[in-house]
């Protein structure tokens, strides 16, 4: 390591406000590891100088082994004792053979292991740890762990990906199709080229997103790159044999190796992330859960701090062997009223229900029955203002035009007397007509200010909404305070573009439709029309 290296790492460290580093260490790149087909796959191994490593760390992404890798999952790591290998998968950044998304990270993850042993550096253990992709490569892993795999540190990883669903039962179309836009031009060497179609990618998403047919368009966009985008968009049904090998569920049902998952309110990925913890929880697995006020794209920069702490000290507990050093297993950022640890997750809380009533208002007792309607229309479908998306156009945002929309309906509280602190997952109940069958149902919880402007708390959404009965929607987990002096609103749609694919109101497959029908939605307003908040005291 140079002097300017060394440099930029202490630099690096002090910003991020890190732990002392304590010892030197050199880069061994470009080595081959090979796989049982043949094919050799490309890593880097950052070598400690010292005696008594703490211990291997294994990274294995699609993203290449530069920046900011080296420096978030390399140096920090290698500069405070451990040897670290970050390993491109197959198809990418030199890696043999043909990237196809999450399908052989099983096997390659359990070769890359077999290797791992033959090293006469290997310490006899290691842990894993990454974002993203990087999560999905561990729990590959942990479906069948290898023995010497003590620790896992997974931040907003995916461990399904069926639909690709994630959660809502529809399509998350934004997310698909901008990461594989993304992921097929990474490694193009006209870097100009590719810098300025990522500063035009979002517009150009959700052009593609509008055209008809979607698989056409799409490709347009896509052109040579990303092969599989056409047959994910063709297997609609969750349930597909298709989607059987892009499922991690038995990680989630036998592992016992130690996790820390590390996500953000307003990742993409959070109801998986609270999925996981929860069923490994259940087992007695030894786990620890931080959520921050974070989207997906703010864990490697805003998140970045308390990610490399937290992961430290789990690293430092299940894998180096120091006390334990984490205090409680749930740390959560609530709005408004900051970090707190809990026991377990979701915490122990009060119900506030709050009704829909005639006049767009929103109160805390069920008044005279009435209804409201509304209409989407496809072929102008509802856009999409923040919330979870992999976008930079994500996370929490002024949504005071969408509520002004026609084909939006909302609902109003009046002026908060005190402090309302909502931690949990909200509820949303309507009794729902929509005589289309083709229909879906977008609901938000805002704050709004008293200046009128709103920006969004949680969403939720169902596909294939009920021609008629109770639409029954769990929303975004949340910690938000809303303050005394601004009121709460529930927003209904039948949409929201491009997050999800639209519902062109026929039947006619995804990718081939072309016809439009629009979908009238009545909510009829009563005890049955409802929102359940779930409500801290303190």
């Amino acid at each position: 390591m140079t002097r300017l290296q060394q440099a930029a790492l202490t630099t690096l460290s002090s910003v991020l406000r890190l732990p002392p580093a304590t010892t030197e260490f050199t880069v061994d790149r470009h080595l081959p590891v090979p796989m049982r087909d043949g094919v050799d796959l490309v890593a880097d191994h950052y070598a400690p100088h010292t005696d008594t490593p703490a211990g291997t760390l294994l990274v294995r992404g699609p993203y290449g082994r530069g920046w900011p890798f080296s420096a978030l999952f390399g140096a920090v790591y290698a500069a405070r004792g451990y040897h670290v290998v970050v390993q491109s998968v197959r198809g990418t950044f030199g890696s043999g053979g043909e990237f196809d998304p999450f399908v052989n990270e099983a096997a390659d993850g359990a070769d890359t292991v077999a290797w791992l042993r033959t090293q006469p550096w290997f310490t006899g253990t290691f842990a894993t740890l990454g974002l993203s992709y990087l999560g999905w490569t561990q729990w590959a892993l942990l479906s069948d762990p290898p023995p010497e795999l003590k620790a896992a540190v997974i931040t907003v990883g995916p461990h399904d990906i069926s639909g690709p669903r994630w959660g809502t039962g529809s399509f998350a179309l934004n997310d698909f199709l901008g990461w594989s836009d993304l992921v097929s031009r990474q490694e193009d060497p006209r870097r100009l080229r590719v810098l300025l179609h990522q500063l035009r990618a979002q517009r150009l998403v959700t052009r593609a997103a509008l055209g008809s047919p979607l698989g056409e368009s799409s490709r347009a966009l896509l052109g040579d790159g990303a092969p599989w985008f056409e047959s994910w968009l063709e297997h609609p049904a969750p349930d597909d044999p298709f989607w059987t090998r892009l499922r991690a569920d038995d990680a989630l049902d036998h592992s016992e190796v130690p996790v820390l998952f590390l996500t953000g309110w307003q990742d993409l990925f959070l109801e998986q992330t609270l999925e996981q913890y929860r069923r490994l929880r259940t087992r007695g697995v030894a786990t620890g859960l931080t959520i921050g006020p974070w989207t997906h794209g703010h864990m490697m920069t805003k998140a970045a701090p308390t990610v490399l702490r937290e992961t430290m000290d789990w690293l430092g507990t299940h894998l180096a062997g120091a006390p334990e050093g984490r205090p409680a297993p749930v740390r959560i950022h609530v709005h408004g009223a900051g970090w707190r640890e809990l026991p377990d997750w979701p915490p122990v809380t009060d119900e506030q229900v709050l009704y829909p009533l005639p006049g767009h208002r929103l109160a805390a007792h069920a008044g005279e029955s009435g209804q409201v309607t509304f209409v989407y229309n496809p072929a102008d479908p509802t856009p999409t203002v923040g919330g979870r998306l992999l976008s930079p156009v994500g996370g929490y945002r002024d949504d005071t035009e969408l509520a002004r929309r026609a084909d939006t309906v909302t609902f109003t509280s009046a002026p908060l007397p005190t402090d309302l602190r909502v931690i949990g997952a909200p509820v949303v109940e309507l009794a729902h007509e929509c005589p289309n069958p083709h229909n879906d149902l977008f609901v938000r919880i805002s704050q709004v200010e008293s200046d009128g402007s709103s920006h969004n708390v949680s969403d939720g959404y169902l596909a294939s909404a009920p021609v008629s009965g109770i639409a029954r929607i769990e929303l975004d987990a949340t910690g938000w305070t809303f303050p005394a002096g601004s009121r709460i609103r529930l927003l209904v749609a039948g949409g929201s573009h491009p997050r999800f694919l639209r519902n062109h109101g026929t039947s006619e497959p995804a990718s081939t439709a072309t016809s439009f029908a629009t979908a009238r939605h009545t909510i009829r307003l009563g005890a049955q029309t409802r929102v359940t908040l779930p409500v801290s005291a303190d």
